[in-house]
């Protein structure tokens, strides 16, 4: 059987949903299953045994037609009539139990009645074929779908083929995840009689696979249920005292956090603002996460309130109200209804406090929010439909979600570009262990949504796919960053693509790499563009340069529009700051009768006043031929240096000597020696070395020099 589960009645160590369902009737089951055996299900009445479905159905939907519920129900329980659960129930009684999840989440009838046949056929005779035949495409489809998610081994020796198609499977329709999740919802509830090692490895499975699943999916109703299943399985003594803490604290006379409550319904009342406010418990496992990080707990940290209202607008009228006449917590405010979370959902949150010193959390939502905060993508009614002008055949049986989860799309897009089951694997499990997701926004308004710590690399391939090996920078906010750079939620940011569309990424960009998708394409590109040996450590690369005109050759060679008032000197041009015409110089004697020449500004000429050199009057001639040294500081490319020569090539300036230091952080520096036919030259030559894509300064050298000479 695919559903490993016991009798509900059975006492079992896990009840950590006890305190939040207390007031609701539970399902009995055992009930249910004998009426699903013996009740009638004639042709034209609902089937006592689905009346509880029906119920919470209509909830959602008054007018839905319930018959292919009924038809579904006929089916399932003929085919899995005999066959009984682990504790002895009937087996019947399972895929009731995980279409009430899914339809008091709000399913439509779609997915209640796959969920309704999700077993069929693995389990029983019932074939796709009869499905389709019986219930048509989009039925027989998440059957086919959860039943590949039943033979899925989620552990350590999991088939990643296996996986890869049933994320494949959820991608095309994420319905298959969540009839799947309340599968797993409904047996970890009744894990009671389970053998302990079993129990712990499948609350191992379900806490680093399946509830990462269920937060990006924004199923907060189910996730946290699973969340307290796992902790009390896995850390039963935490549990046990959180529960401890939990039980003396509802027992406690006062109740500071419904005393806010009382008050923030008073100034709603006086505000004109109609809402609902609800005190929301924590679940078991967000109270330990709280007690570990405060220390002992206050009683309004046993919960948060809820604010519910019809417009978004009033969500922010709320807020106003509250920091109007509560002190506000500034640190615990969060928009999200401005921007979204990555999993579709939307809400203000803030933090209040009293005079008295009590805080009290405070979530502000419509209740269409509210239905998404805790159904996700259940919640999104049947997404998969295509717009009613669009025809049948237009539509081309595709299954596309406009609403999906910006995620989901890129797990379905890098999945695809993963060169072996086994990458796949591995780099999903880091991506589901990411806990939050930040937006960052373009320039022209898009959004690209990336995991907490992605760099500028991340978003160069978020936006570009494989054409962002072309990315030589970006401005983060306006201002030049390097590629490592790591963003921050809200952060704008501009990506600087080369012109050489044959240039590719470095090795180092893997070390700044957080999604999938950038470090399958790097390393892809990587792969098949082998690297050069690195020079040996503590030298620099000479880089092929232009050949310098013969009678320019020599970097030390006398200077001829530069006048010395010392007659018969050799006069040289400082190479620590390379003077040019009309630059205010000063000069040196040195040893051996010459003279050196250096702008005034340069730090060589302090230590050479320092050390007693003689100072020496100079001045520029007549002559225009000049030496000047630059700095170019870029971006590492393939084919930067050539194009960086071919520009100075073309402003008519011979390369005396260049050299290209190793690449750090992502960056470049070139440093060249010219000779310029006329110190004009100058200004438009280092426009020219800057309009080189890649290339975001250019500067006079500044090199450091020796005291003498």
């Amino acid at each position: 059987m695919s559903a490993e589960a016991t009798n509900p009645a059975t006492p079992g160590p896990v009840t950590p949903g006890a305190q939040r369902r207390r007031g609701r009737a539970r399902l009995d089951l055992r009930r249910l299953g004998r009426a699903a055996l013996l009740g009638s299900a004639t042709r034209d009445r609902l089937p006592d045994a689905i009346g509880h479905v029906a119920e919470a159905h209509r909830a959602h939907y008054p007018d839905a037609d319930l018959e292919p519920l009924r038809r579904a129900y006929v089916l399932a329980e003929s085919s899995h009539r005999g066959q009984m659960r682990k504790s002895g129930e009937p087996y019947i009684t399972h895929p009731l139990a995980v279409t009430l999840i899914l339809a008091q989440l709000g399913a439509e009838i779609t997915t209640l009645t796959a969920s309704l046949l999700h077993d069929t056929v693995e389990d029983t005779e019932v074939t796709l074929d009869q499905v389709r035949a019986e219930f048509g495409d989009d039925v027989c489809y998440l059957v086919d779908g959860v039943t590949k998610l039943e033979k899925v081994d989620y552990g350590a020796a999991a088939e990643p083929e296996t996986f890869r198609k049933m994320l494949v499977a959820t991608g095309n329709d994420v319905r298959v995840m969540s009839i799947k999740l309340a599968d797993r919802l409904h047996n970890m509830r009744t894990l009671g009689v389970m053998r302990p090692e079993k129990q712990a490895r499948i609350a191992k499975v379900t806490r680093d696979v399946l509830i990462p699943l269920a937060e990006r999916l924004g199923v907060q109703a189910l996730k946290t249920e699973l969340e307290d299943l796992v902790f009390a399985i896995l850390h039963p003594e935490e549990y046990a005292e959180v529960k401890a803490m939990i039980t003396a604290n509802a027992e406690a006379e006062a109740d500071s956090l419904g005393d806010i409550a009382g008050e923030v319904r008073g100034v709603l009342r006086e505000a004109g603002i109609a809402a609902e406010i609800l005190i929301r418990p924590r679940h078991f496992l967000s109270v330990h996460r709280v007690h570990r990080k405060r220390g002992e707990l206050r009683p309004s940290d046993y919960g948060r309130l809820l604010v519910l209202v019809n417009e978004d607008a009033d969500c922010y009228g709320v807020l106003g109200e509250l920091h109007t006449c509560f002190t506000p917590v500034v640190s615990e405010f969060k928009d999200f209804i401005a921007v979204p979370k990555f999993n579709l959902y939307q809400s203000l949150h803030t933090a209040v406090a009293r005079p008295d010193g009590e805080v009290a959390e405070v979530l502000i939502r419509t209740h269409q929010m509210h239905q998404v905060a805790e159904a996700g993508v259940v919640a999104l009614r049947h997404p998969y439909a295509p717009p009613a002008e669009e025809s049948a055949e237009g539509a081309d049986d595709e299954r596309v979600d406009p609403t999906r989860p910006g995620w989901l799309s890129r797990l379905l897009d890098w999945q695809q570009a993963a060169p072996d089951p086994d990458t796949f694997w591995s780099t999903l499990r880091e991506d589901l262990a990411q806990d939050r997701e930040i937006a960052v926004f373009r320039p022209d308004g898009g959004t690209l949504g990336l995991p907490a710590g992605a760099s500028c690399v991340d978003a160069a391939y978020a936006q570009y796919g494989e054409d962002a090996h072309a990315c030589i920078g970006a401005r983060v906010n306006g201002r030049l960053a390097t590629l490592s750079t790591v963003l921050r939620d809200g952060d704008t940011v501009q990506l600087l693509m080369g012109q050489d569309t044959a240039s590719g990424p470095s090795r180092d960009w893997l070390d700044h790499a957080r999604t999938p998708a950038a470090r399958i394409a790097i390393r892809r590109w990587l792969s098949t563009h082998p690297v050069p040996a690195p020079a040996p450590s503590g030298q620099t690369r000479k880089a092929p340069v232009a050949a310098p005109r013969p009678e320019a050759a020599g970097i030390t060679r006398p200077a001829a529009n530069a006048v010395v008032d010392r007659e018969g000197a050799s006069v040289r041009l400082a190479g620590c700051c390379t003077p040019v015409p009309p630059d205010a110089i000063t000069a040196f004697a040195v040893r051996g009768g010459a003279v050196t020449v250096h702008r005034v500004e340069c730090p060589s000429v302090e230590r050479m006043k320092e050390v007693g050199r003689a100072e020496v009057g100079v001045r520029w001639g007549d002559t225009a031929e000049c030496r000047v040294t630059l700095t170019a500081e870029s971006f590492g490319r393939a084919h930067l240096l050539a194009d960086l020569t071919e520009a100075i090539a073309l402003e008519g300036v011979a390369i005396i000597s260049a050299t290209v230091e190793p690449p750090a952080q992502q960056r470049v520096r070139h440093t060249y020696t010219l000779q310029l036919p006329d110190a004009g030259h100058l200004p438009g030559l280092m426009r020219a070395m800057r309009a080189v894509p890649g290339v975001y300064d250019v500067s006079r050298a500044q090199h450091p020099a020796a005291a003498a000479h």
